[in-house]
């Protein structure tokens, strides 16, 4: 049997058992009903990171400080996602000024790698693993310059939770626990340093199983000394040089000079506005705006005629997402290096030009998939009305498989996404950011905070928002529901790193009808199967008029929403 009819058929005998159970009211198809409170809401992929957030908000910290604090609880609890060798983005919604301020606390490439260093290498593109993909670490200064704006709670303060649960334990999660054993062998395999001593030498050297109690005193001493010292004591002190030095004896370029000029930016949001909703992106060198080039694409049709999860519904989508990553592979780089004309690529004008092309078949084009990595994403509310959304990556799960001696983490490894093709607007060049993957949103309306959330997944991120945002607003879902309809993930589309190949599929879940998937294919279009591909979905919704925060998170991770 072929492996497209296999994969249909599997799809077809699991649909009836993917439904939730018999549950009293709301959809069935939603796993919970959401969660409510009036004082403050934390929403994140680990329900301690959750817990530990929500007692700042408790304790009279504002959501800016619950974010950090979740954000270093995360750092431990799911290395294989995140961690202090790794970018953050953030947008943040604040109350006083009642406008959403963006960062970008994504690192640079090493200063003294050079395009011609990695052509003598006989290189077509930067490798996944090892010292080269290595850019600056960018989320330690990223939550320095939140605090610094935003504030009220000694970072000291903030980073103690995760501090104590690094040296006394905690329980490992089921999920967590499998992506470890499927990660952390890999690395050993390819004989990187540290990786064992690091993430198996506390906890008796074997690989931890769900419930065991993990432990990370390493991380706990960085933490400490990031407590005492500040944004400096990472990239300008101990730290700095350790990371510098064993980089340098690997192999690679990045530089105690990398480590001590690195900055964040704040930046301007971006926004389009979907049925009388703005929905906001942070502009390149991430990917949010194919998020809104999507929505604008898709905002010609009319989807009250159309039926959620129907054939009609997907080839629409699908074909809007073609459209924005053939821009995405053309435009988006870092912006200090290229023209990249956000303003046009998101207009109603160019959406209408893109949407015309849009025919009753599938396309077919140059096709690259860029990633297949793990993130968290985490959201804040306070009473205050301010909200954070929040996302934080090593890129590829745990990282580069480069760990600093004694640090307790993994450096990450977004160097791989740069172009070794000149010429190309993410092309490699010293001391630029690479091509990004993680994106928050946000949405408001009438000038008013809405819903501030995210969906975690390499490609799939912009395709998940833009179902979130379909399914909020075109079909009328509470944020539970919004967030646990099945989903479709269309792979394929030009890669920034010039990796191309004539591929292109839409993966359902299980929950979409195999009516939907007979109507893809009669319309020309592959479909097929896959596991984990789906990104994992936090938000929280502020309801201005009864003054209630609604939480969301699912299944599909160990995530908790919980508000007091």
């Amino acid at each position: 049997m072929s492996r497209p009819l296999l994969c249909l058929l599997l799809i077809f005998l699991i649909v009836p058992l993917t439904q939730a159970q018999d549950r009293i009211t709301g959809s069935l198809e939603a796993t919970r009903s959401e969660v409510l409170a009036v004082n403050g809401m934390v929403a994140t992929s680990h329900p301690l990171a959750t817990q530990i957030g929500l007692q700042v908000l408790k304790d009279g910290g504002n959501a800016i400080d619950a974010a950090i604090a979740a954000n270093a609880a995360l750092g431990l609890m799911e290395p294989t996602g995140c961690g202090v060798g790794g970018d953050l983005f953030a947008i943040v919604w604040d109350a006083e000024t009642q406008r959403a301020y963006g960062l970008n606390a994504s690192g640079r490439s090493p200063q003294n790698m050079t395009l011609a260093d990695l052509k003598e290498k006989k290189l077509d593109k930067i490798p996944a693993l090892g010292p080269l993909p290595v850019s600056v670490p960018g989320a330690v200064d990223g939550w320095f310059t939140l605090h610094e704006r935003f504030g009220s709670v000694p970072v000291a303060d903030l980073l103690a939770p995760a501090i104590d649960y690094a040296e006394r334990g905690f329980p490992l999660t089921e999920l967590i626990a499998w992506y470890m054993h499927r990660s952390i062998p890999t690395y050993m395999a390819r004989g990187f340093p540290n990786v064992r001593e690091t993430y198996l030498g506390q906890n008796g050297g074997e690989l931890p199983d769900e419930g065991d109690l993990y432990r990370n005193p390493y991380l706990a001493s960085t933490y400490r000394k990031i407590a005492a010292g500040g944004r400096d004591a990472f990239y300008r002190g101990e730290i700095a040089a350790t990371i510098a030095d064993f980089i340098q004896e690997q192999g690679g370029y990045l530089s105690a000079a990398d480590l001590a000029d690195h900055r964040s930016e704040w930046v301007e949001p971006v926004s389009v506005n979907y049925r009388g909703y703005d929905v906001w992106e942070l502009p390149p060198n991430g990917q949010g705006i194919a998020a809104l080039q999507m929505l604008a694409i898709l905002e010609g049709y009319d989807f009250s005629q159309i039926d959620f999860g129907s054939a009609e519904h997907l080839h629409l989508f699908t074909e809007a997402k073609k459209l924005a990553f053939e821009d995405r592979a053309r435009y988006y780089a870092d912006m200090d290096f290229a023209d990249v004309p956000v303003d046009w690529l998101i207009s109603e004008e160019y959406a209408g030009q893109r949407r015309a092309e849009i025919g009753d078949r599938a396309t077919v084009y140059e096709a690259g998939e860029i990633s297949a990595g793990e993130t968290i994403y985490l959201t804040t509310a306070d009473a205050a009305g301010n909200m954070v959304s929040l996302i934080q990556s090593n890129y590829r799960g745990m990282g580069s498989g480069m760990v600093p001696p004694g640090l307790g983490f993994m450096l990450q490894d977004r160097g791989e996404l740069f172009s070794l093709t000149p010429g190309q607007a993410n092309t490699y060049a010293p001391a630029k950011r690479p091509f990004h993957t993680i994106i928050p949103a946000f949405i408001s309306k009438d000038g008013q905070p809405w819903v501030s959330f995210g969906v975690m997944g390499g490609d799939f991120q912009p395709q998940g928002h833009a179902q979130i945002v379909m399914n909020l607003i075109d079909y009328g879902m509470n944020l539970q529901e919004a967030g646990d309809a099945p989903r479709w993930d269309h792979t394929g589309g030009s890669s920034p790193t010039g990796d191309l190949r004539n591929e292109g599929q839409v993966r359902v879940e299980s929950g979409i009808p195999y009516e939907t998937i007979r109507g893809l294919l009669d319309r020309g279009h592959e479909v097929g199967f896959t596991r984990g591909s789906y990104g994992g979905y936090q938000a929280i919704l502020r309801d201005l008029e009864n003054g209630v925060l609604h939480g969301a998170s699912e299944s599909r991770k160990d995530g908790q929403a919980a508000g007091y």
